[in-house]
């Protein structure tokens, strides 16, 4: 695609310099890994395994066929987002082998080419071949540039997008309206039970060597010490609003939905990979509608029950589970999207969620049509880069002043972290979707408020959650009682991954009840 004008970034918060992130600086945790030692190789050999540790691959980066998709015909969307499943599950199998493989990887330089990322490769390209005939076969035009993102490579740990220098600690799009109111598959089966963020393999009648890659975290895929920061000692970097104008819709609309305390979860991803179990990966939290799993449609979603009190309101609003990396197992430690896919430790459940949704600073808004789905934020930062990146996270006491994408807040004594979303607040005014989840959605200008061309205002959705969570610290390079959301295995956890779902579901003329109170300036719920 080519230069996309709703990717701008707000300025909600500026970059962090140099030195103030200088203290989230230092080495990762340890990668305990099952290694098949052969009967001639001697323990000194780990000695080599340290040495080659800053060359060591951390993960892999492969380009998402997805955000380059801008058109598929309905006939082929249910094929196609298949396909895109298959691709998403190609890479977490890549990234197990990777992990489970760090002897081999010492001894042959081209171990991860020739076994990992050269079949990968095979495997991805015959992926976007049937995504092809997918599209071809009911009239639609396929972008024979596609075939080009079959091939993958790889970044060790200070390549990562996240987490690495501290200088760009700036917030996501949006801007700050509504914001601040109110380890098993890395150890070939060995139990993750290290805490405070490193793993330990279970013994086994294979050798376990340990290799620093520099990756940290009770799975041996992050996050790092070099993903948290004090806030206490980062720079304000909060800009202000835009001013309102003449035509600025002033209100909210606050519906309460809980805080999931009755634990519905699933691995699922609906809007991106329906029909496909665990299409996500990592496990979710929800709220609002209670049914919404890889195979919920419009009609069974206009038809179940909700958490809000507000009972004509049946929008899903679900977003990755939080988890502290104290050495401990939840329930989905033998789970695909769990612990056999590095999604280790307790889940924690927010002590607050507020759903607000909020005005144009520039204009009236329009009522957000039925079944809308919007997606904020990428979870894919970490090799994807950060042009969608959406995340903010702070501190109860601090959400005025620091705003952080990049990195986890260390909190002081007493206050709590704190993780909130903006939503796009733009609309194409037809489409409920598009074909890479993206573009039928914008952000506003975050200096004016102002829509792209062609788009209109509606009500912006955010959410604030905030959780109770042991203080980290960083130890010798190492952090202890490190907590990180849930990911792609192969994202390792970064702060910059955290994003957030919706899809509009309203009924009782609801939808054009938030937009009236919004536009005249209430506040209403």
């Amino acid at each position: 695609m080519g230069r996309n004008i709703r990717k701008r970034r707000s300025p909600l918060a500026v970059k962090v310099t140099a030195a103030t992130a200088a203290i989230a600086l230092g080495g990762g945790g340890l990668l305990w890994a099952q290694m098949n030692a052969s009967a001639h190789e001697s323990n000194n050999s780990a000695q080599n395994y340290t040495k080659a540790a800053a060359a060591t691959v951390a993960t892999i980066s492969c380009p998402d066929v997805g955000q380059k998709l801008t058109s598929v015909p309905a006939k082929a969307k249910m094929g196609v987002a298949r396909e895109l499943a298959n691709l998403d599950k190609q890479i977490t199998e890549a990234y197990s082998r990777l992990a489970s493989t760090r002897q081999a990887q010492a001894n042959d330089a081209n171990f991860v080419q020739n076994a990992i990322v050269g079949p990968l490769k095979e495997k991805r390209a015959a992926t976007i071949d049937r995504i092809r005939l997918d599209i071809t076969r009911v009239g639609g035009q396929f972008n024979s540039s596609l075939a080009q993102l079959a091939a993958c490579t790889t970044q060790t740990a200070n390549q990562t997008t996240a987490g690495q220098g501290g200088g760009r600690n700036n917030g996501g799009k949006g801007n700050n309206n509504g914001q601040n109111n109110g380890g098993q598959n890395n150890n070939n089966g060995g139990q993750n039970n290290g805490g405070n963020g490193q793993a330990t393999a279970a013994p086994s009648a294979s050798a376990s060597t340990p290799v620093d890659v520099g990756i940290g975290g009770q799975a041996g895929n992050g996050p790092t010490a070099a993903d948290f920061v004090d806030i206490t000692k980062v720079a304000a970097n909060v800009q202000g609003k835009p001013q309102n104008g003449q035509q600025a819709s002033t209100g909210t609309f606050t519906t309460r939905c809980g805080v999931n305390a009755n634990k519905n979860h699933n691995t699922d991803n609906v809007i991106v990979a329906p029909g496909v179990t665990n299409g996500a990966h990592h496990l979710h939290d929800y709220v609002g509608n209670q049914k919404v799993d890889a195979f919920a449609n419009n009609n069974t979603l206009i038809a179940d029950q909700t958490t809000c009190q507000n009972q004509s309101d049946l929008s899903a609003y679900y977003w990755p589970v939080v988890r502290e990396q104290d050495g401990s197992q939840d329930f989905d430690q033998n789970a695909a999207g769990g612990g056999t896919e590095g999604n280790v430790g307790k889940i924690l459940t927010p002590v607050q969620a507020q759903i607000k949704y909020v005005g144009s600073p520039a204009s009236k808004v329009t009522a957000m049509p039925q079944f809308l789905r919007i997606i904020t934020g990428d979870a894919k930062t970490t090799t994807n880069g950060l042009a969608n990146a959406n995340a903010h996270w702070s501190c109860t006491g601090f959400e005025n002043k620091v705003q952080l994408t990049e990195q986890y807040p260390i909190c002081p004594q007493g206050s709590q972290v704190v993780r909130t979303f903006a939503f796009q607040s733009c609309w194409d005014g037809t489409n409920i979707d598009s074909a890479n989840h993206r573009t039928h959605v914008a952000f506003a200008d975050p200096a004016s408020g102002v829509c792209p061309n062609g788009f209109k205002a509606i009500p912006q959705l955010t959410m604030r959650l905030v959780y109770n969570v042991a203080q980290p610290s960083i130890v010798n390079g190492q952090v202890k009682n490190a907590y990180a959301v849930d990911g792609f295995p192969e994202q390792l956890h970064k702060a910059a991954t955290d994003h957030d779902d919706f899809i509009a579901v309203f009924k009782n003329n609801l939808a054009n009840t938030i937009a009236n109170c919004i536009n005249s300036g209430k506040k209403c719920q």
